[in-house]
């Protein structure tokens, strides 16, 4: 299988790809945008996606699942450990100034703050792990995933300095092809998108057979469709398999009352959410 994901090698997206896929051939993108398109050019490629961290909420990628809608193959729920890199030989009284993603600065605040750290947002945190490797200063570290430090050949000065230690990264498969599990006693997640019709209380309306039926909604996020503060998406997920009689009741009075309506998908729910 081939996987498409957001930046350079050593990100967390290819990290989280190797560990669940091992066999998978890694394809990096400079975008999430083109992450997308890849997978919605060629059947053959899938793009695995961060959607959501435990720590700092959603990642921003909405839209582009409302542009491409791809179907969504599965879950997985990964541990984000941020360590602070230097170049071989440096420690961590050599550091003055780190660099990183805006979301691994601040998921680390704890511990840039009682180090005094200088820090320095960039693209992305295996961009910034190769950074460091190219400019062979021992004041500049940072902080990025173990397969960074290994493949950019730099020291792990300082292991899980994130302030949460259970940060975790929801992400997303995603392909162009349709994929539907056999419905069994399983765990499932269905998974749509939805726009309302223009009328009064009509998210009320549309979401009242969820409670009639005993559904259980999981998510539930609205955004406003291209060019308009007026009109808007839904994203929503249900805990349950589209087959269930429950589920299909429900989905069914609710694209009663919507302009547009969309089945993302209906995968396993990650045992994580066990938890």
């Amino acid at each position: 299988m081939k996987i498409a994901y957001q930046g350079i090698s050593g990100s967390y997206s290819e990290s989280c790809a190797k560990l669940i896929y091992p066999k998978s051939e890694t394809i990096p993108c400079k975008t999430f945008d083109e992450c997308f398109e890849k997978a919605n050019l060629d059947k053959d490629i899938k793009t695995l996606i961060p959607e959501s961290n435990k720590t700092t909420g959603n990642i921003g990628i909405e839209y582009l699942i409302f542009k491409y809608r791809l179907n969504v193959y599965a879950e997985h729920f990964f541990p984000i450990k941020h360590n602070l890199l230097g170049l071989p030989g440096s420690s961590i009284k050599d550091i003055k100034d780190v660099y990183s993603h805006a979301q691994a600065l601040s998921q680390s605040s704890i511990f840039i703050k009682k180090n005094k750290f200088n820090e320095n947002v960039r693209a992305d945190t295996a961009g910034s792990a190769k950074y460091i490797s190219e400019k062979k200063d021992k004041s500049k570290g940072a902080i990025a995933s173990e397969l960074s430090a290994e493949i950019y050949k730099l020291d792990i000065l300082k292991s899980n300095v994130q302030d949460e230690k259970e940060n975790v990264t929801r992400f997303l498969l995603m392909g162009k092809e349709i994929f539907e599990p056999e419905f069994n006693n399983e765990k499932f997640i269905t998974s749509f998108l939805f726009k309302l019709k223009s009328k009064p209380a009509a998210l009320y309306s549309a979401l009242s057979g969820l409670a009639i039926n005993g559904v259980n909604l999981t998510k539930l996020q609205s955004f406003p469709e291209k060019n308009s503060f007026s009109s808007y998406f839904f994203l929503c997920e249900l805990d349950g398999h589209i087959h269930e009689k429950k589920i299909k009741s429900s989905l069914e009075d609710l694209n009663y009352h919507c302009e547009d309506m969309h089945v993302l998908g209906v995968f396993k729910a990650d045992q994580f959410r066990n938890k």
